[in-house]
């Protein structure tokens, strides 16, 4: 029996589900996922392995045009993403507006890669809105698979997974068997972090926040983490802070309880505020923070 192996890169607008999707099909939460656009930042991979096959997948951030640096580099991921795949796996949703074609559809097309076209959030949906949806995305990309499923609902995610390992190209493991992703647990310390915030405050703060992680130290009992929540604007800090320190204690209690559920280990978890004056265009800070 030959062994397949290879990248399954995940595109898409924002809000669509593609990181839904990425963690129902890796079978472990990976990327984080709020109701905001722009959640995901990095591309995260989520390595899934069975007898004879191993699938790499990549979670991208959304498509969008980019208006500072922070989302240039974002959408450098992106177009990365067009470069090393072996087959795209484009995310839509039952209610995305459809366009005839876009830029992006267009530049897929052109790469020649083979495309599955996953149609998700389903159970938002009726049979008539489906069959017209997913007939205008058979027109876009003639010839892929068009998958109706609902990540949330873990509808129709084997069909789907079928598609995938049919149209992998033969190879051998690209990562070892046990290997789950490229990220460090840091990392998803991190995005953890992000989580909270992304869910706890509204307007611009979320979009205007960096989690560092200053130290991880990993002792027998228990995970000691010190965390920086960097804001673009003095404004932002108290607000982050909150009165007497509620919200960042909010943000702290939930980020510590799905740290140890998520590492298996007690935490003990400190965060801290500093102002890094708008650093989304300042490219040494983009640079610390691992965007460039």
């Amino acid at each position: 029996m030959n062994h397949k192996s290879g990248f399954v890169n995940i595109l898409g607008n924002p809000n669509v589900g593609k990181s839904t999707i990425m963690n129902a099909l890796a079978g472990e939460k990976l990327s984080i996922i709020t109701s905001k656009a722009q959640t995901t930042r990095h591309r995260i991979m989520g390595i899934v392995n069975g007898e004879d096959f191993q699938i790499v997948y990549s979670d991208t951030p959304g498509i969008l045009k980019p208006k500072y640096k922070l989302q240039e580099s974002m959408m450098s991921f992106v177009n990365m993403a067009l470069t090393d795949a072996d087959i795209i796996l484009y995310v839509t949703d039952v209610k995305e507006e459809y366009r005839e074609e876009t830029g992006y559809t267009l530049k897929i097309r052109e790469t020649g890669i083979p495309v599955i076209v996953a149609v998700n959030k389903i159970d938002l949906s009726n049979q008539t809105e489906l069959e017209i949806v997913t007939s205008r995305w058979r027109e876009t990309f003639p010839g892929s698979p068009v998958i109706p499923v609902s990540g949330l609902k873990m509808f129709n995610l084997d069909t789907l997974l079928n598609a995938i390992t049919s149209m992998l190209p033969d190879g051998e493991p690209y990562f070892p068997k046990d290997q789950l992703t490229d990220k460090y647990e840091r990392f998803f310390a991190s995005e953890i972090i992000r989580e909270k915030i992304l869910t706890n405050y509204q307007k611009e703060i979320p979009y205007c926040s960096e989690v560092e992680i200053e130290s991880f130290q990993d002792e027998q009992k228990i995970i000691r983490i010190r965390a920086l929540i960097h804001v673009a604007r003095d404004s932002q800090k108290g607000i982050i802070i909150g009165h007497k320190g509620s919200m960042l204690k909010r943000v702290g209690t939930a980020a510590r309880k799905e740290m140890e559920e998520f590492l298996g280990k007690k935490v003990f978890l400190e965060l801290y505020v500093r102002v890094a004056h708008e650093w989304r265009d300042n490219p040494r800070m983009l640079k610390k923070f691992g965007y460039l």
